[in-house]
């Protein structure tokens, strides 16, 4: 005998948060939570928060060895304890039982267990049945493993049991140069690892403005960090890495970072009739299916993988459950960041993306040196750049590398949305001084210039 719900969501995530709360909240559902493995997901526990926690630690101890002396203070940084670090970090996030006293206040019915689709509406988690006409895939996704020989003996590290070691790798081999293998390979070299990044493609963070990436791996360079592009791993073997051109590298830790795997393995999608493309689900602008009655969102569902995103997809999700419509999905100038020092933030189009969308593009920037806040630091590395359309002066996209980045983008997002000009952001006033100043000075060139 089956149990029904209002909603069914599975997973615990940011995604399954949303969409819970939304249909409880707003709607009036009766909504079941199913979680196999942390209550609260990944974001929380073993990804976005502990790992920024991390690159704090790792800035404040950069920045007593490089800075303090320079700036007159007495202050000296002995081997970084990274037993200590660790408990810090556990000591401010959240335990599971604080998850389950949270989500079970809300009113969700909390099920623990691997769910299975055994019919179009109905799932087992264990010996129990849960049924609904509206259920939400929200399972997330893990670490995916690169196809290279030799991998299956070595005992690899990711994002999530990298948190976990208490002693500092002393040679580091990070597999991939996308954000997450760029922040922990800057979290390990500051701490006192010798780090190599190792990424198929040509260039680091492949998916942002070419320059800002570049530049990024300059300040990467400065700090000590090797990188080899353009090529992989061709094997393991003996605890050395056999890299293109016949070079070995040996490593005491390998730290895998190139790539997701949708967590859809085990939930018989195919008996629900959900389509999926490489184990991830194929959604609609309003996340759903294949499958009538059946949604998906967060991070296995096709579409960006990053937290504000998924719950974004999960309210629209559930609101599209109960029949409120919706402007369709843009992420356009969605704002995003690596959180490296400095930072890598962006909100709208590349270079190379707003050319390809038939724009007639200009290009405004110039490096972080021209700001006075720079000076504080030392800073060497960065650039402020706006890319807007000739025609209509509209920005398209913004790149900055900085320290706090990630806010400045965060708070231009509504304006680029809104249709701002290059001129607009010439015009409007900044705090001084702040790196968000450097907008302004960026903008301003492409006045003088018109």
């Amino acid at each position: 005998m089956s149990e029904d719900f209002d909603v069914i969501v599975i997973g615990a995530g940011s995604a399954a948060r949303a969409a819970a709360h939304r249909a409880a909240g707003a709607h009036g559902a009766r909504v079941a939570m199913i979680e196999s493995t942390r209550w609260g997901g990944s974001c929380p526990n073993v990804a976005c928060q502990p790992t920024k926690a991390y690159l704090v630690a790792a800035e404040l101890a950069f920045d007593v060895k490089e800075l303090s002396g320079w700036m007159g203070l007495d202050a000296t940084l002995g081997p970084v304890d990274l037993a200590r670090v660790r408990e810090w970090k556990d000591s401010i996030l959240s335990t599971q039982e604080q998850w389950v006293d949270r989500l079970e206040h809300a009113g969700y019915e909390l099920v623990r267990g691997k769910a299975a689709f055994v019919g179009a509406r109905t799932l087992r988690v264990g010996d129990r049945e849960l049924a609904s006409g509206r259920i939400l895939v929200a399972t997330g996704s893990r670490t995916a493993v690169p196809r290279i020989p030799g991998i299956e003996d070595v005992d690899w590290i990711d994002h999530v049991t990298a948190l976990e070691l208490d002693v500092v790798p002393e040679t580091l081999l990070v597999v991939g140069g996308g954000p997450v293998g760029l922040e922990f390979a800057q979290i390990f070299a500051r701490f006192g690892s010798r780090v190599t990044v190792v990424n198929t493609q040509a260039r680091i963070a492949a998916r942002n403005d070419a320059d800002a990436a570049e530049e990024l791996q300059r300040a990467l360079e400065d700090e000590g960090i090797e990188f080899v592009l353009g090529g992989s791993v061709e094997r393991f073997e003996d605890r050395r890495a056999f890299l293109p051109g016949g070079r070995e590298l040996a490593f005491t830790h390998v730290l895998l970072a190139a790539g997701r795997t949708a967590n859809t393995e085990a939930l018989a999608l195919d008996v629900a009739g959900v389509q999926t493309d490489r184990g991830f689900v194929v959604v609609d602008e309003c996340q759903r299916t294949s499958a009538d009655g059946i949604w998906s969102a967060g991070d296995c569902a096709i579409g960006p993988q990053f937290t504000p995103a998924a719950t974004y997809q999960g309210d629209l999700a559930v609101d599209d459950m109960y029949g409120v419509a919706h402007a369709p999905r843009d992420y356009t100038f969605f704002p995003s960041a690596i959180f490296t020092e400095p930072e890598l933030g962006a909100v709208g189009m590349t270079e190379e993306e707003a050319i390809a969308a038939g724009h007639d593009v200009d290009v405004v920037g110039q490096p972080i040196t021209s700001v006075t806040r720079s000076y504080f630091t030392r800073t060497k590395r960065g650039l402020f750049k706006v890319v807007f359309d000739r025609a209509s002066r509209r920005v398209l996209g913004v790149h900055l590398l900085c320290r706090g980045a990630s806010d400045i983008v965060g708070s231009l997002a509504p304006a680029l949305e809104l249709g701002a000009t290059v001129d607009d952001l010439a015009r409007v006033h900044y705090v001084y001084p702040s790196y968000s100043e450097g907008v302004k000075e960026t903008a301003e060139l492409a006045v003088t210039s018109a």
